[in-house]
């Protein structure tokens, strides 16, 4: 191989590396238009953990001195979910 051909070869292959870091660009663009949404709810999450973690601090006290309350809600949670699963159940599947 020559040094023309090799020149030749290097420059073809410079042209192509540009103009896929073009199209990156562009899909990078279209991939955080997207995913917006999605970004800006986990921020919120993010954001909650402190409030989450002081929240269950004092639920964690408070369920202690009231354990009736707790067991009460948990019986209704496992009745809405059976429900739920005999529901999904009964329908057709798709």
């Amino acid at each position: 191989m020559s040094r023309r051909d090799r020149e030749k070869r290097t420059a073809d292959l410079l042209r192509l590396i540009q103009q896929q870091r073009l199209d990156l660009s562009a899909g990078r663009k279209e991939w955080l238009e997207a995913t917006d949404r999605y970004d800006r709810g986990w921020l919120s999450l993010v954001n909650a953990k402190r409030y989450l973690a002081i929240g269950s601090g004092v639920f964690a006290i408070w369920s202690v001195r009231h354990p009736r309350f707790l067991t009460r809600w948990a019986k209704r949670g496992i009745g809405a979910w059976s429900t739920w699963r005999m529901v999904r159940n009964a329908l057709p599947k798709r």
